[in-house]
């Protein structure tokens, strides 16, 4: 079964910037670069929401319209890892960030897609 660990949750201050990491395994199955991956969201009160899905190869990128422009998804294959970094960070960015992984193709934001998820990394934004 794939594994995901996420970190880089924390405190923060409004207007921080912050980078969220989640590292991979796959097993010893298929290989991490053929995974389309994705971060979302749960604020508190809300369901989970997408904010950045992001292919295998690394180049094809998705964002989320109320947060595009603050995002910068990215992946090391290599290293079997994702990144997610918020610029800009606002109080009402706070939530538990996860990640996500599907072996399929289909669309990024859809949450019933996604076979694997990690247990999530909480981020504090205060005032």
């Amino acid at each position: 079964q794939v594994q995901l660990v996420e970190s880089g949750g924390g405190l923060v201050q409004a207007g921080d910037s912050l980078a969220l990491s989640c590292e991979v395994n796959t097993g010893s199955g298929r290989a991490f670069s053929t995974y389309t991956m994705a971060w979302f969201r749960r604020e508190p009160g809300l369901d989970r929401s997408f904010v950045a899905g992001i292919r295998g190869n690394g180049r094809d990128r998705v964002y989320a319209d109320s947060m595009k422009g603050r995002l910068t998804i990215s992946r090391d294959n290599a290293k079997n890892t994702l990144y997610l970094r918020i610029d800009s960070l606002r109080p009402e960015d706070t939530a538990v960030y996860y990640c996500a992984a599907k072996n399929f193709w289909g669309t990024y934001s859809d949450v019933t897609d996604y076979l694997y998820w990690g247990q999530g990394t909480q981020v504090t934004v205060s005032s």
